[in-house]
């Protein structure tokens, strides 16, 4: 903490070989560190010291980064900051990036890939979008006139999320038969649509919830 971020990064990059100045000044700019890294890391801010600690970690130039909540504590603009720098690494350096994190709602926001742990062993690996949509939702939000009457109309579990709005459960090949019964009803359809699942929910739906064997 008493050492600038510059002599911190001088200090790791002598336990490598081939790591120069070139190379240190590099990293600096590719973190956005570069007018602060003269300064003692004591004055930096959470985010700022995360960006260090990823710097420190690129010097020999890794294939595979592996963070651990890289964005934990920070506050919205430092979780923007590190994800866009993320993001970065692994376009201009090419590199693999894996991060360890309960936080799934972040992670749905810039992680291509995901897998899946539980109870020590991992379930499933894919692409996230691909395992969202291998999760069956069997959720439906109509948009309709008036929400309030659909309640005394349909047999469905349904939730009353506005207005002009409803979420049914209810299975895809029944969507046609609940439409048709709403129209001979008159009552207004302006639009039905399958509602996405968030990471959080598959994930839930996947394991079952944080349940111990």
């Amino acid at each position: 903490m008493y050492m600038s971020g510059y002599e911190n990064l001088k200090l790791v990059a002598n336990l490598y070989k081939n790591v120069d100045k070139k190379r240190i000044d590099e990293i600096v700019k590719l973190v956005g560190l570069e007018n602060r890294i003269k300064d003692k890391v004591s004055k930096y801010s959470l985010g700022m010291r995360q960006r260090l600690g990823i710097a420190q970690a690129l010097l020999h130039r890794p294939k595979l980064l592996i963070l651990d909540e890289p964005t934990n504590g920070l506050d919205p603009e430092g979780i923007k900051e590190v994800k866009v720098l993320l993001k970065k690494l692994a376009e201009q350096e090419n590199m693999a990036i894996l991060i360890s994190s309960h936080n799934l709602a972040e992670l749905d926001t810039f992680c291509n890939k995901i897998s899946i742990i539980k109870n020590g062993e991992i379930v499933e690996t894919n692409d996230i979008d691909a395992f969202k949509k291998d999760i069956k939702n069997n959720c439906y939000i109509l948009e309709v006139e008036d929400s309030s009457v659909i309640g005394s109309i349909i047999d469905y579990k349904m939730d009353i999320l506005t207005e002009t709005e409803v979420r049914v459960y209810i299975e895809k090949e029944k969507v046609p038969l609940l439409i048709k019964e709403l129209v001979l009803r008159n009552i207004k359809i302006y639009n039905v649509s399958e509602e996405n699942l968030s990471l959080e929910d598959a994930f839930l739906k996947k394991t079952g919830g944080n349940v111990i064997e």
